[in-house]
Order: structure tokens, then sequence, then C-alpha cells
């Protein structure tokens, strides 16, 4: 028993170091930026493959340059539960935003593999390579690949230098051609999970360390326009103004109204806005920005999205703008499967934690994973709730404490009973 211990307390400090070495891994010095398919992404799949073999697992790179390990169980060829998390960044990024999930099971196996422990059943780890999006404007890139759901026509998206992802893979040493041989089929997977710091403030807010999460918020996004009339700064009197920028700015503040006051998790962001013609002394005739709802419940979030809407067209008859509103973005709600959150909910308690459930409002690789498996998640905590921000941070303890649930729910794993 002390042994077992001893083992778990160094899980802690071996995941930190590994955050601070890949985290040095990054386009500049200045800021964390570790995008797909360049230099860095190579660096940082070299060594990412070269834990993964030390750990004990096969390993290499997929057909869009996810990172993929396997070890197998006490007989070789069963079906997987698959750990993982993805290993790209925003620009100006956080250490800890994918890498903790991904080092965390890497080190769990390793755990495992100096025990000699095996399972029956195998255990694979993947480093999704394009989680974020930022390079080519389209998310969960890596995960939907291994989920057989890759839309092939991104290929000919284009980063802001004008390379188009199907040249980004041939330069990289991968066949465009070829990322459907990433994919994976629903009976390969006993089951997908996932930890991940959560990004928000709310297990900080209740002094946990860990949290077990019970859905992957849906998300809508829509585009906005108001189009008024154009006017002389000077000169058009107050009521007779069609002013788009000021009419924008009351729906913005009823967005922000009707999000605050909902009761059932609903969150809404207006992330950007631009204005036309932009100069000081013209009255703005037109005004563009974003509206960005999330909600537990694709219901919940799809009324909002109406109710949203007629607020904002209510604005814009009383005030006299032509209004266009474009849905640009829709991701459905992603529960996590109730026999994995219970089995989730078992590992935090036998090490002592308190068992608390919280969705999470970021999306993550498990809303692509759905598709082929069922999904589990487990939070660690982050200071101040910070994320997408240098300052993410997880303390020692609290990486130790996601370490140790996890090594135990791997080492409990029951697969999903027949017929359930």
């Amino acid at each position: 028993m002390k042994e077992a211990i001893a083992a778990h307390a160094s899980l802690g400090e071996e995941i930190v170091a590994r955050i601070n070495e890949l985290g040095a891994i990054s386009e500049t010095s200045e800021h964390l930026a570790r995008v797909f398919l360049t230099p860095e992404h190579r660096l940082a799949a070299d060594l990412i493959l070269g834990w993964m073999r030390s750990a004990g697992m096969q390993a290499d790179l997929d057909a869009i340059g996810n990172v993929c390990g396997r070890y197998e169980g006490e007989r070789p060829g069963r079906p997987c539960l698959m750990l993982g998390s993805h290993y790209d960044t925003v620009r100006d990024a956080g250490k800890w935003d994918g890498p903790l999930g991904l080092i965390t099971a890497i080190s769990c196996v390793a755990d495992l593999n100096k025990r000699a422990r095996r399972l029956p059943f195998a255990i694979e780890v993947v480093g999704f390579a394009d989680e974020e999006g930022v390079r080519f404007a389209s998310t969960l890139l890596g995960s939907r690949a291994v989920a057989g759901t890759f839309v092939e026509s991104v290929l000919n998206n284009k980063d802001s230098a004008g390379i188009s992802m199907r040249s980004a893979l041939a330069g990289f040493g991968l066949d465009p051609e070829r990322v459907g041989a990433a994919a994976r089929v629903r009976g390969e997977l006993l089951a997908y999970v996932e930890l991940h710091i959560e990004q928000g403030p709310v297990l900080e807010a209740q002094n946990l360390a860990v949290g077990v999460v019970s859905a992957i918020a849906g998300a809508t996004r829509l585009a906005a326009r108001l189009t008024g009339m154009a006017g002389h700064a000077g000169t058009v009197p107050m009521d007779l103004r069609r002013d788009a920028l000021a009419g924008a700015a009351e729906c913005i503040t009823t967005i922000e109204e009707l999000c605050r006051t909902d009761e059932r998790g609903l969150v809404g962001t207006v992330g950007y806005i631009h204005a036309m013609p932009g100069s000081t002394n013209v009255i703005p005739g037109e005004a563009h920005f974003t509206i960005d709802l999330r909600a537990p419940t694709d219901s919940h979030r799809q009324r909002a999205v109406a109710d949203i809407v007629r607020h904002i067209e209510a604005v814009a008859r009383r005030r006299k703008l032509q209004l266009q509103v474009d849905i640009t973005h829709e991701n459905r709600t992603v529960p996590c499967a109730p026999w994995l959150k219970a089995q989730v909910a078992a590992a935090v308690a036998s090490e002592g934690f308190p068992v608390f459930e919280l969705p999470s409002g970021a999306g993550h690789d498990g809303m692509a994973m759905i598709d082929i498996a069922d999904v589990g998640m487990l939070f660690v905590r982050c200071k101040g709730g910070i994320s997408h921000h240098p300052e993410e941070h997880v303390e020692l303890a609290d990486a130790d404490a996601g370490a140790r649930v996890l090594l135990r729910l791997i080492e409990h794993f029951h697969p999903k009973p027949a017929g359930r």
C-alpha cells in the first residue's frame, strides 16, 4: 500500500515537469502558441511520442497528425478505453489547457507499466492535433478525423498566409487524401474519457480539486448586421437618427440582461463588433456584431436563441434599422454517459474527495468522440478560473489529485453492460 501511495504521489511532479517542458515549445518566446501543422507541432509530437514509448506504449502519428499510443491489455487486440486531450494551443495561451489531460493519461499508463499491470482491455492515449481551430478556422479537426466525421471540404480552408490545409498536410509529411485512415469505429472503443482543466471558477469557489462533468454545453454562434443611415454628427437631430451602432449597443445590453437573469446556466457573449464608416464625426450607418450562446441542454439553448432574436428584432423595428441574423456555427450538447459518470464519481470518492457535478461551458474533443463512443470527463481546478491566457495555472496538489482519480478510474473501469 505504501508503494502505491508513493507512486501516486510522484505522478503530480512528473506531470508538472512535463507541462513545463511541452510549454517551452512555442513559435515565439514572448507568448505560447503551438498551432496545427507547424514546426512546433512536429517538435511537440516527437516529444509526446517519446513519453508514450517510455510509458510502455506503441506510439505513432496518425493520418492527421494526432499522437496515438496503445498499451495492450491482458490479451492483445482487445477493445480499448481511450483517454486523451489536445496539444495545440490558442495564441498567447496557457500551458495547461489540453496538455494536462494528455500528459496525465500518459503518466497513468507509465505507472501501470512500472507495476507490470495489464487490464482486461487495452488503453489508448490520443493527443489530438487540432482542437482549437486557430489556423484553419475549423475546430476539433483531430478528433473529428478519429471519429470519422472529418469534412473533406475543410482541406481547402486557408490560413492567414493563404496556405491551404491540404498543402500544409503535405508539407508536414502527411497525405491529405488519407485523412480518412485516422478514423476508428465504435466497436474498437469501450469509452472515451478526458481529464481537463475546468477553465472556469466553479471548482475553486467550491474549494474542490476535482469535479465530475455532467455535460459539454452546446453552442450557437450568430452574426448580426444592423443597417441604418449614416449622417453628419452635427446636423441630424437625435430623434431623427437611424444609428446602427447605438442600436447594436442596445442589442448587446439586451443579450447580457437576458443571459444574466437566466437561472439555468445560459451564457452569452458578444465578442466582436464593427461599425461603419468608422469616423468620429459620422453617425454609423452599419454595425456588425457576433453572438455566442451556450447552455447545458440543446432545448434550452434553442429557446434562448429564438428569444434573443425576437428581442433584437424589436430593437431594430423601434429604431428603424434593418436587421440580418445568420447562424454561423452550431454544436449540439454532449451529455456524459450516466454509467461513465458513476465510475468517475466512484473514483473521486475513493480518493477522498467530495463528489461534485458541473457542466462544461467550453467545447472539448468529446463533442466529436460522442459519435463513436460514450464520453466521460473529469475536471481539475485551475487557479482563478483563468484559461486561454498566460496566467492559466494548476497547483501541483491538484494535478496530483486529478492523476490519482484518473488512475483509480482506469484500474477499476468496467465496460458498459450489454443491452444498457
